[in-house]
Order: C-alpha cells, then structure tokens, then sequence
C-alpha cells in the first residue's frame, strides 16, 4: 500500500511539473539553472566607441556566467533607427537591459516598458528623462570633457585676451545627453575663461564620418577665418580629421577631438588632432553587467549599487606617454 502512495505522490508531482511547464511556470530547479541573458542595445554598433564598450561588456559576461545580446543599427546613429532594434530585443525577453538611449525622450517608453515587464534597466553613457525607476546611470563626465575640451582649444590657438576666434563644434544629435552636456561644458568654459572664442556654427552627423567630413568642408568655406573645431564625439573626430587633411590645414585650424579611436590616437600623435578627451567605455560596460547581476540574483552586492557614477575623463595631447596611449586606446 505504501508503494502504492509513493507511485501516486510521484505522479502528482510530475503532472504539476508538468502543469507548471505548460502555464509558463518555472519550477524551482528551471529558476536556479536558467542563465541570465542581458541585452545591451545603443544606437550606432559601427562606432568605435561601442566596439570599445563591447569587448568590455563580452569579457564581464563571461566572467559572470551571462548571455550577452549585443545589438544596434550598423551605423546611423538616431531614435527611429534603434528604437525598431530595442522593440525587438525586448520581445525576446531579456533578463535585463542596458540601454544607450539616442534620445532621452524617444527612449524613454522603451525603458517604461522594460520596467514594467519585471527586466531591470541601466543606462551607459546617456540616458532617459526619468531615471526614478532606472537601476543605475553610468556615464564619463561629460560637461567636464567639454570644458577640458575648450582649454586644449584655447591652447591650440594660442588664445589672447582681446582677440577673436571663431570656432565650430559638430555633434552626432542635438539630443543625445553626451552631446548636450560637453556642450553646455564647453560653452561655459568659453564664457567664463575665454570670451575672446565665438562659436560661430554646429552641425550634426548621426555618427557618420562621412557627413562630419562634408560638414566641416561647408565650414571652410563659410566660415574662412575658422580658428578651430571641436569635434564633440569620435566620429565627427575622425571625419573633421579627414576633412583637414584632405584641404591642407593640419596644423593650420586646431582640432580637438573626443573618444580615443585607435585610428586618432595615431592622428594625434602625427599633428592632426592638438587634443583628444579619452573615456573610458569598458569599465563603463563592466559595471552595467556587474549592476544587473547583482540586481537579478538579488546579491549583496544589490545593496550597495551606486544609482548614478560618474567616471572622469583624461585628455591626450602629443606629449601622453606611450603607457598612457596604451592605457586609454579604445580597444575594438
């Protein structure tokens, strides 16, 4: 009779199994053997400073354990390309998100949703409007980058105190929070150390070399008095860099660039660029990994997540030492 129970009991157990499977349910040994999978989605996979950023994120989720979803537009860089991408990936279901908003607005729904179907979100680099219910926000000090930026400009110059200098910034998008942050950074170090700097134009690229080279040839020609550019992300960096180049003017109007490519660390280091400000992506992707795992599997870590990290940026001029250029090359 006993064997008899036994035989029932069992039955009953795998028939709720069974039952749990078919609503969707897992049962407890499902739940502590399924591998967490978090998605990273940005706006431009093309840009070195998210080829950069993936090396960081891929080795962390080795380390932890994690499937890793890398996924972007190839190459332009705006809300009507990746928010396609960041519907997609959410309907997979994820167990967490990074998200690397191209508009803190636009994006701003994807993150809600996220939220509100139980998947955790950090932001890397930019964020949305609302960040109440956002695990945690990393990012380089952007204002400050932008004010470095403008001192490496003054110095290129060779800014005097009662002269003129007209200068010129691209952007890859007039919303994105980096772009609007070194911004504001720079004009305020303009304003306050250097009034003598008109910033005569900007113009926008949606991270494509190719756009930034066209908008600075427009510069010269408009503008043929042009002092100096500074070139606010990595690939307008690289396209005022060829536009220089292919005019003749290395040398002739300074070039401050951000984001530390390896292709213009080499241009630095050969004149092109008087400056670079340097982040530093990985660390930024290892912490967001770190952050979502902690939050997931609900460890001790999960308390002491910091909801907003700032991580400073370093400016590469001709004189960095080679450990230096080693140490702060993105690395793709």
């Amino acid at each position: 009779m006993s064997v008899t129970r036994n035989r029932v009991a069992a039955g009953l157990a795998i028939v709720a199994a069974g039952s749990l499977a078919v609503f969707g349910i897992a049962t407890p040994a499902q739940a502590a053997s399924k591998k967490l999978t978090i998605a990273f989605v940005m706006g431009a996979e093309a840009d070195p400073f998210f080829k950069a950023m993936k090396v960081g994120a891929t080795a962390e989720a080795a380390a932890k354990g994690v499937n890793l979803v890398w996924q972007g537009n190839p190459s332009v860089y705006s809300p009507a390309t990746q928010i396609p991408v960041a519907d997609q990936v959410l309907a997979t279901k994820p167990s967490g998100l990074v998200l690397i908003p191209t508009d803190p607005t636009a994006l701003q729904p994807v993150a809600n949703q996220a939220i509100k179907a139980g998947i955790p979100v950090v932001n890397v680099d930019t964020h949305v409007n609302d960040l109440s219910k956002v695990t945690a926000f990393i990012t380089g000090d952007n204002a400050d980058g932008g004010a470095k930026a403008a001192d490496a400009i003054a110095s290129a110059i060779k800014y005097t105190a009662g002269q003129t200098y007209q200068v010129a910034v691209g952007l890859t998008s007039a919303t994105a929070t980096t772009n609007v942050a070194r911004l504001a950074g720079f004009k305020a170090e303009v304003a306050a150390k250097y009034p003598g700097i008109q910033i005569v134009d900007t113009e926008y690229s949606q991270s494509q070399p190719s756009v930034a080279d066209t908008n600075v040839s427009n510069w010269l020609t408009k503008y043929p008095n042009l002092a100096g550019i500074f070139a606010i992300d990595g690939t307008n960096a690289a396209g005022a860099a060829a536009a220089l180049q292919a005019k003749g003017l290395v040398g002739k109007i300074a070039l401050v660039g951000y984001d530390a490519y390896p292709a213009n660390v080499k241009l630095l280091q050969s004149g092109v660029f008087s400056a670079l400000i340097a982040q530093n992506p990985a660390a930024e992707a290892k912490l967001a990994i770190d952050d979502l795992v902690a939050t997931l599997t609900k460890s001790p870590a999960a308390k002491s997540i910091q909801h907003l990290v700032t991580i400073p940026n370093v400016v590469l001029t001709a004189a960095t030492s080679a450990a230096d250029f080693a140490k702060y090359t993105y690395v793709a």
